[in-house]
């Protein structure tokens, strides 16, 4: 098996076959997953607060596992961490497909949150440690606009899928592209040596410890970024949900849902390239003003083609924020304890990932649909204020950085 020493020796398209198509491959099972697990639920017998709070489920797997993650990652080493998450990626993938009830199936999609946590932490955690910083918004954006194909592949194969024949198919989709990616990953995903770890770093490494250290980042850009997540959890579960309640069929709300994903898709090189050059602020900011407005927009619309122009827009929101969330994290994370602080990077984000669903849920129950999306756009421009107020520009030299942080 390959072993990497130097990473100077680094090249973006060694890549391919070790992290952007096993991401490809697991990203258009989880496009066809979560664009029909809300309408999975309601079919199962759920009404709209229950759907939001299964599709929550995934993301309440997530946050609570991302800490774990770091610790399983730091213990059997990143290779095995990769082959792990896909595996349970799998048997959640089966759970899913073959749910009879609406705890079956919330049960599942929370084992899929969590295994899904342990992969893109050892996927992050992989990246961060072999790219060089200068490359690192391309390298990192490029493993968003893999994911964000499959987003593009994933609701419309999951349409026409639901259409034609049934839910149980729509979530074997994803079993599929585990497999695929597991086949991927056992083959060309290389050990690597890290170099982000001494004998005589073992002590004070706690994660309370690295939380107080860099307690301002997390407070400042990973707020900002949680805040992105709301917004992007909140439109998966609104696009679906709106599209129905406006009378759409399954295969009308694939189209949107991938549609919206092509253009966030189309966008994910040129966003990584210009972090490379002009920096990460001016992605972030603008991406959550622009989702922000999209959840506000969307309660105006009453068919297709309205829906549709919203959905683009969100699509093109989210294209500009393509790989910000784990740019920012590796631009932040030390060379010490590197593991430690992007498990907490990834907590402190996905709790955005996790309450996302739960808000809609809760203020959809006890409101209505158009008040939880409206509510989640206007709390996305506290994370604008964030970003052009209290954080700095990471693409700059490694001193300030440290000087900032301090």
């Amino acid at each position: 098996m390959q072993t990497i020493e130097n990473v100077q020796q680094f090249k973006i398209r060694s890549l391919t076959n070790s992290v952007y198509l096993p991401t490809i491959f697991i990203s258009i099972g989880q496009g066809s997953v979560l664009s029909f697990v809300p309408l999975f639920a309601k079919d199962l017998g759920g009404s709209i607060a229950i759907a939001g709070l299964v599709f929550a489920m995934r993301g309440l797997g997530i946050v609570l596992f991302d800490i774990p993650a770091g610790l399983i990652i730091d213990k059997i080493g990143q290779r095995k961490s990769h082959l792990l998450s896909i595996i349970f990626i799998t048997i959640s993938a089966l759970c899913t497909a073959f749910s009879q009830s609406i705890l079956h199936l919330s049960i599942s999609v929370f084992i899929f949150g969590a295994a899904t946590s342990l992969w893109m932490l050892a996927r992050l955690s992989f990246v961060s440690e072999i790219t060089p910083v200068n490359q690192r918004g391309r390298v990192i954006s490029l493993v968003g606009g893999s994911h964000r194909i499959g987003n593009f592949v994933g609701p419309i194969l999951g349409g026409f899928i639901a259409q034609y024949y049934s839910f149980v198919e729509v979530m074997l989709v994803l079993f599929v592209g585990a497999i695929g990616a597991l086949i991927m990953v056992f083959l060309y995903l290389p050990h690597l040596e890290s170099t982000s770890k001494t004998p005589t770093e073992k002590k004070d490494n706690s994660f309370v410890t690295v939380f107080r250290e860099y307690k301002y980042i997390f407070l400042t850009a990973g707020t900002a970024m949680l805040l992105l997540q709301v917004l992007r959890q909140t439109r998966l579960v609104i696009l679906p949900l709106w599209s129905d309640s406006i009378g759409l069929e399954p295969k009308d709300i694939g189209l949107i849902i991938g549609l919206s994903s092509a253009v966030d898709m189309s966008l994910f090189l040129p966003v990584g390239v210009a972090m490379d050059r002009f920096g990460r602020r001016w992605a972030a900011g603008a991406s959550l003003l622009l989702m922000s407005l999209s959840m506000i927009l969307i309660t105006s619309t009453n068919d297709f083609w309205s829906l549709m122009m919203v959905g683009l827009l969100s699509g093109f929101a989210n294209g500009l924020g393509s790989g910000i969330g784990m740019t920012l994290g590796a631009d932040f994370a030390p060379q010490r304890n590197q593991g430690q602080f992007l498990g907490i990077w990834r907590f402190v984000t996905d709790i955005g990932t996790s309450s996302g669903p739960f808000i809609i849920a809760g203020i959809a129950g006890i409101a209505t649909l158009g008040i939880a999306s409206v509510s989640v756009g206007l709390s996305g421009l506290i994370g604008v204020l964030l970003i052009w107020k209290k954080v700095p520009e990471t693409l700059q030299k490694k001193k300030k950085i440290e000087l900032w942080r301090q």
